[in-house]
Formats: structure tokens, sequence, C-alpha cells
């Protein structure tokens, strides 16, 4: 290794006031901020995906985890400084209601790494654990 320190360009704050990063049209504070600091859960998969999508841009490791299926759950987490998650589209889901018990939600996330732009699409599994809303894996 060289000794030279990567400087990476600051993160912009994102603050209770800021456009939640989810993509709905709410402040952070009153969407995905208030699942994260444990004032409202999630009533459907899709609301728990763009919460999680919103942990991932803003690096809330422990809400991650919060919200990970007890059966696929890993032990920790850790984030690549040289990526900024961007946007998010979801593409479809089925059932996970606040009627269903489980339901799919298919997304296209985009972000930077490292200064290149790209997109990760999945389709996440989501069930009730203990009557909460929970990522279990990709489908």
């Amino acid at each position: 290794m060289s000794g030279k320190t990567r400087h990476h360009a600051p993160r912009p704050a994102v603050t209770a006031a800021s456009p939640c990063p989810c993509g709905l049209d709410a402040a952070y504070g009153d969407c995905c901020g208030a699942l994260h600091d444990g004032r409202r859960t999630a009533s459907t998969a899709e609301r728990l995906m763009r919460s999680r999508y919103s942990a991932f841009a803003v690096q809330d490791a422990a809400y991650l985890l919060r919200t990970w299926h007890s059966s696929t759950r890993p032990g920790s987490l850790e984030f690549d400084p040289g990526m900024r998650w961007t946007r998010l589209e979801i593409l479809g889901t089925t059932d996970g209601t606040p009627f269903h018990q489980e339901g799919t939600v298919e997304f296209r996330a985009h972000y930077t790494a490292h200064g290149h732009a790209d997109s990760q699409a999945e389709n996440s599994r989501f069930v009730r654990e203990d009557g909460r809303w929970v990522y279990v894996a990709e489908v």
C-alpha cells in the first residue's frame, strides 16, 4: 500500500427536514426517519423496503439489522464509504399489505460507487416476525 490517503467527497447530511431518500414526497423525519427512530413501524412490505433503502442511504446499520429476519440476519454490517445511494424505483409488489403475512417487492436501487453510477435490481421477500414486517432474502 502506498501510504496515500484517499479522500472522498463529504456525504451530504440527511436531516429531518431533508427530502426522504426513499423517494416518497415527504421529509425524512416524517417518513423513513420515523421508522428508523422507532416512532412508527412499516405497515406494508413496500414501506419496509423503502425504509431499508433509506437506512442504507443514511448508514443506519442498527435499523437494517433490526428489520432483518432472525434466520437470515448477519452479525454486523459495514458500509462502503465510497458508495452513495441516489434513487429508488419500486418496480412491483405482490401481497405485503397490512392484511398479509408475507410479500415481495421488486425494486431497482441506483447508486454511485467511487464516482461511477450504477444500479442494483432485486426482488426481495418480506414476512411478518412478531407482528412486524422484516426482510428475509432476495427471491
